[in-house]
């Protein structure tokens, strides 16, 4: 892994003109080839969401978390070597941000015609995202994320600006980072809205996650 990584962070470096006129899409799926060792080859996350889904998330969000890493504003020891000891500039956390941003992931199964191949066909599926269904009080998830939620991170829970997309995400993660942000392990990215998740039971933000989970696809499939 330490080799892939080097290898690939000096051929993005090794030419100043080369990397001048290649095309930002082309240098971030270049750097994303690194991030896919634990993230997925689309950014899907893994792991049932000990590696977070990043594919689709807001791309100001994607920039401010990695400046955070690299700044050790926020303490991440998997992260450390990629975005500090390897020196991510600020155009590589732009490329790689807006690369990962503009990838979607379906939340349907896809329909396929009889001449499509066993590859075609895997290929399709593995770009699938279906979050399973949390248990949960959806009416009172639903409720409690319109007030305390949905001002960052919008009523659909696709995110506003550099607050993240919560759906489509791994509920297992988002439940750890809750527990992160009640402890004070992982400081909250808007100051006025520090204490909300202290303040809610353990159930509501169960509610909250269960909610989320169920608007992911508007048809429920």
């Amino acid at each position: 892994m330490p080799y892939r990584l080097t290898v690939a962070l000096i051929c993005l470096a090794a030419s100043g003109a080369i990397q001048a006129e290649a095309p930002a899409g082309d240098t971030g799926k270049e750097i994303n080839g690194v991030c896919a060792a634990c993230h997925g080859e689309f950014g899907q996350g893994g792991k049932r969401g000990e590696y977070p889904r990043i594919a689709g998330q807001r791309a100001a969000y994607l920039k401010d978390q990695l400046k955070s890493f690299r700044a050790r504003k926020r303490i991440n020891l998997p992260m450390y070597p990629y975005t500090q000891e390897r020196e991510l500039s600020d155009a590589d956390i732009e490329a790689v941000s807006e690369y990962l941003a503009a990838i979607e992931l379906p939340t349907k199964w896809p329909e396929f015609k009889d001449s499509d191949d066993a590859l075609t066909r895997l290929a399709a599926t593995e770009k699938v995202m279906i979050i399973p269904r949390a248990e949960g009080d959806l009416q009172n998830g639903k409720t409690l994320y319109q007030k305390e939620c949905a001002a960052c991170h919008a009523k659909d829970g696709r995110g506003r600006g550099k607050f993240p997309m919560l759906i489509g995400q791994y509920t297992n993660y988002l439940m750890k980072q809750a527990e992160a942000y009640i402890k004070g392990e992982r400081p909250h990215d808007e100051e006025g809205t520090v204490g909300i998740l202290n303040r809610l039971k353990a159930q509501d933000i169960q509610d909250i996650l269960a909610y989320l989970t169920s608007i992911q696809n508007p048809d429920g499939q």
